[in-house]
């Protein structure tokens, strides 16, 4: 397994579309373990493929606590949605920033497994939450993309800071960032 990069808003490839999987094979399985492992190591509870520059439809969840409930849906499809609700969102592409968005506690999705089986998957809560935050991102979207247009900006100008700064205490010195 190796970590994989995990780019970051407002980076325009997050805003590709993922493509339907067409077969599941030892490739994809392989791409799953790394997405799995990118994810725990963020730390996560959730990652689509299109975070890691893979533009399939593919994405990884654990919610729990001690990392065992791994969830993998390929070419998910939510069937059913109820209990519309708010909750308090973060994002691996927008790091530190945590913003309520509204979004159905309850999902069934039909989807594959890594075996490339037809399987659903009734979510609830968190999980829930997770899963439509994540099949967003295969679609393109953002969990931003539901603030306002202010609160965007705002966003983009904290990140921007952020890498500036990071930029600046790497190379040691102040002002603009040396490009070795």
């Amino acid at each position: 397994m190796s970590k994989l990069n995990i780019l970051e808003y407002p980076d325009p490839r997050l805003r590709t579309r993922a493509k339907k999987v067409e077969k599941v094979d030892d490739k994809l399985r392989q791409l799953i373990d790394d997405m799995f492992e990118t994810m725990y190591a963020a730390p996560g509870i959730g990652l689509a493929a299109t975070q890691v520059n893979v533009h399939v439809r593919v994405l990884v969840a654990d919610v729990s606590d001690d990392q065992s409930q791994p969830v993998v849906l390929i070419n998910p499809e939510i069937i059913a949605a109820d209990d519309e609700g708010m909750s308090e969102e973060g994002c691996l592409s927008v790091p530190g920033i945590y913003e309520p968005v509204r979004r159905f506690q309850h999902v069934r999705v039909h989807s594959l497994d890594r075996d490339g089986n037809e399987t659903e998957v009734e979510a609830y809560g968190l999980l829930a939450v997770c899963i439509q935050h994540e099949m967003d991102h295969l679609e393109g979207k953002l969990f931003v993309d539901y603030l306002s247009e202010l609160k965007r900006q705002r966003i983009r100008k904290k990140i921007e800071k952020g890498r500036r700064d990071s930029a600046t205490s790497r190379s040691g010195v102040s002002g603009t960032p040396s490009i070795i």
